[in-house]
């Protein structure tokens, strides 16, 4: 996004960071930057009070409950507040603070992305995700949404825009490509979302897999060692980072950062020295000097066998296992 950062571990968005004594806290155990908790579009909308009002957006409230429980979600979380964390972190810490919205549409919300920037945020990341389950929008569709969203929020501000994406493209490397011809500064792979359960015995949909799980890198370290090469703006990688030899391993997909956060619940923020300590071990084992002699080296470009990226199946793999 811009920035010089001092190692290459970011605290990714998270309820952690919602506090300005968790934000000198996270700085003080070794963190380079800090990406704010989420604000949701609907809390905006709600705040100028157009969620309950637009046409536009009431299709998107099925139940009635959904729109109590952003109405009470808001009261409690004012969106001023989100400002005035903003404005007493940036006095607060010396590293790059990135806010964070939680978004899906390009409606009114956008013209907010401007207070952000005068609170004083170094810049902007925005997680969207629109899940393609509508059966009346082809994936044309859903697409373009990620893009009126980037164009309108940087018509608002200057700062650096980083966009958070999925891997659910019906042309994943295509469309990174595209997104990263508008002029974001950044792109995060991938966001997590809401992953539903069933409890079998009380007949009600749940929620799980909360925190990600080490398994879950593999896919994020696919696709960045396949784009990092291809793409107009860094990337960074996120879901699946709980130690320093995962980071390592996105590093060297090609990522020029690495986002983490669910081992900051499950570990505290002493896990941030231990990765960068691992790193720094690492480097010195391979007489590394700085990072940016090893990011990308195993990425597509110039790994031996490309193939092992590219390859969904390979029957030497499978062979042993039939």
């Amino acid at each position: 996004m811009g920035f010089k950062l001092k190692n290459p571990i970011i605290a990714g968005s998270s309820g952690l960071n919602k506090t300005v004594e968790n934000l000198q806290s996270l700085e003080k155990h070794g963190a380079a930057a800090i990406i704010l908790k989420s604000l949701f579009e609907e809390q905006i909308m709600h705040e100028v009070n157009k969620v309950m009002n637009s046409s536009d957006n009431r299709e998107n409230y099925f139940y009635p409950e959904a729109e109590d429980y952003i109405s009470n979600y808001t009261k409690e979380r004012d969106v001023n507040d989100y400002l005035r964390l903003i404005e007493k972190g940036k006095k607060s810490i010396t590293i790059p603070l990135i806010a964070s919205i939680n978004c899906y549409t390009a409606s009114e919300w956008t013209s907010f992305a401007k207070k952000i920037e005068n609170a004083g945020a170094d810049g902007l990341e925005l997680n969207v995700f629109i899940l393609p389950s509508d059966t009346k929008r082809d994936p044309a569709q859903n697409e373009q949404l990620y893009f009126d969203v980037v164009m309108e929020v940087m018509r608002q501000v200057s700062i650096p825009v980083a966009l958070k994406i999925s891997y659910y493209f019906s042309g994943l490397a295509k469309t990174a490509l595209k997104l990263s011809w508008t002029g974001i500064s950044a792109m995060v792979m991938f966001n997590r979302f809401y992953s539903p359960d069933i409890d079998i015995d009380k007949f009600k949909v749940t929620s799980t897999h909360v925190f990600s799980t080490k398994d879950e890198i593999y896919t994020t370290l696919r696709w960045i060692a396949m784009l990092s090469d291809r793409l107009h703006c860094d990337i960074a990688g996120s879901t699946g980072v709980h130690d320093g030899e995962g980071a390592v391993k996105l590093l060297l997909a090609g990522a020029k950062a690495v986002q983490i956060a669910s081992v900051l619940y499950k570990n505290g923020f002493e896990a941030i020295g231990e990765i960068t300590r691992f790193i720094e071990q690492w480097m010195d084992k391979h007489e590394f000097k700085t990072t940016d002699e090893f990011i990308g080296k195993l990425s597509v470009k110039f790994a031996e066998n490309p193939a092992a990226y590219e390859r969904v199946q390979f029957m030497k793999h499978f062979a042993g296992i039939e």
